[in-house]
């Protein structure tokens, strides 16, 4: 057999860690764990343009403002 790689090995270490979390739970508990965690509607790459245009479009006015009134 092979060595594991490192995604391998990254990947088996967030399996264990999900698993001892779920030791002695009921499936009830792990359910609701899970629905709990809601995903966000707009990813952070969105979220990074939209704050670029708002902040860097505000930033550029205030140069102008200041430098070419």
């Amino acid at each position: 057999m092979s060595a594991q790689t490192l995604e391998q090995r990254r990947r088996n270490a967030k399996f264990t860690k999900e698993q001892d979390a779920r030791r002695g739970k009921s499936e009830n508990d792990i359910k609701k764990r899970h629905k709990e965690q809601t995903k966000s509607p707009i990813s952070l790459f969105w979220l990074g343009i939209l704050a670029f245009i708002v902040f860097g479009g505000l930033v550029f006015e205030i140069i102008s403002r200041v430098f070419f009134r």
